[in-house]
């Protein structure tokens, strides 16, 4: 595996703690989260909030779908596949506009942050800058041989 591979799998990794988190707090109806509350930043305001479903599927369990496919689309073995290039490129991109989206929402309709939801959004930069540089480093051929 190169460096950019390992540093997509270890992105999609981490990625899954968080939206692991965030999901099994959603269904447990904590009233708390570990999360620190005041006027900025409020977890539970942000996690229960009306944009915290997208078309009545709550964004953890999405968040959580998303990185267990983009861990599987990492493995080393499915890098080895070319095919799936365009699949990762796509996966990234999804990520990136759920993530802008989620961040508008949380700074423009909610007015609340909440720094697990914040974790996720910067894996999923990660995880797409990575798979870019993966990509990118097999297109790249030398100019003289």
């Amino acid at each position: 595996m190169t460096r950019a591979q390992i540093v997509a799998l270890a992105a999609a990794v981490l990625g899954l703690a968080p939206a692991t988190y965030l999901t099994i707090e959603h269904f447990s109806s904590s009233p708390s989260f570990l999360c620190p509350e005041n006027s900025a930043i409020n977890c539970l305001k942000v996690t229960t909030s009306d944009w915290s479903r997208i078309a009545g599927m709550p964004v953890a369990v999405l968040g959580l779908v998303y990185f267990a496919v983009m861990v599987a689309l990492c493995l080393p073995w499915l890098w080895r596949v070319r095919r799936l290039d365009g699949v990762r490129v796509a996966g990234g991109v999804a990520g990136i506009i759920s993530a802008l989206y989620l961040v508008w929402a949380e700074l423009f309709r909610i007015h609340a942050i909440c720094l697990w939801c914040t974790a996720v959004h910067v894996l999923t930069v990660i995880l797409f800058a990575a798979i870019l540089w993966a990509v990118s480093e097999r297109q790249v051929r030398p100019l003289v041989e």
